[in-house]
């Protein structure tokens, strides 16, 4: 019995170690899933785990065999409708994917461990830790512009120099989707309406004073498409 305690307790000792993990990376982010959340999601489904293994060998000579993937099947749904309350749609940009992702990564891993799979977990735990911080930064370099905004600039004349404001916006690392154009005779001005890809650390000041020094731009704004 102390031999079965020690064994579930190592269990749940390093499906906690996997969730805390994974836990920090999120919250190094900001993101409201967090330490805590994965944690428990990583420990009770590594409970769930050993749960379902114990019911299966306890009553396998009783009746007749039982199978332990039924508890875990029904967890991996569980886990999706945890995840897809993670993924929120703002305007055209979706935010919570990987937050989803790593809540079944986290989900996986417990299960893992609760079936006495440490050697798959921890190497699983490392390989999502690689891709978590280390794809991120790659992924960064090779795709910048990330995040979908609109920018609506008003030019107080007709004499509207394109060039210099796509240019301006391109040496600023964003992507041009698509632009719109509004003509208003009475007061003699022309509004362009952009839709961009921004990058992450787009410096907001560098491109302020680099926008008003083209021809004619007298205002702007750059916001979150919702």
């Amino acid at each position: 019995m102390t031999d079965q305690l020690l064994t579930y307790g190592t269990r749940l000792l390093i499906s906690l170690v996997c969730g805390f993990l994974l836990g920090i990376e999120r919250k190094s982010h900001q993101n409201t899933v967090g330490i805590r959340t994965l944690g428990l999601i990583c420990v009770s489904c590594c409970l769930l785990a050993i749960v379902s293994i114990w019911v299966a060998e306890t009553y396998s000579s009783t009746t007749g065999g039982g199978d332990p993937t039924r508890v875990i099947s029904t967890v991996v749904t569980g886990i999706g409708f945890i995840g897809g309350g993670a993924i929120l749609k703002q305007g055209l940009n979706i935010r919570g994917l990987t937050t989803a992702a790593i809540i079944l990564a986290s989900a996986a891993i417990g299960l893992a461990c609760g079936a006495g799979l440490y050697g798959a977990a921890l190497i699983t735990l490392a390989i999502d830790l690689i891709v978590l911080f280390i794809m991120n930064r790659v992924e960064k370099i090779i795709f910048p512009a990330v995040k979908t905004k609109k920018l609506h600039i008003r030019i107080n004349d007709t004499d509207v120099n394109t060039d210099g404001i796509e240019k301006v916006i391109k040496d600023n690392g964003m992507i041009i989707n698509d632009v719109n154009v509004e003509y208003t005779s009475k007061k003699d001005h022309v509004e362009l309406c952009y839709t961009v890809k921004t990058p992450d650390k787009l410096d907001p000041m560098k491109f302020s004073n680099e926008l008003v020094k083209v021809k004619n731009v007298v205002t702007f704004t750059l916001t979150d498409l919702l």
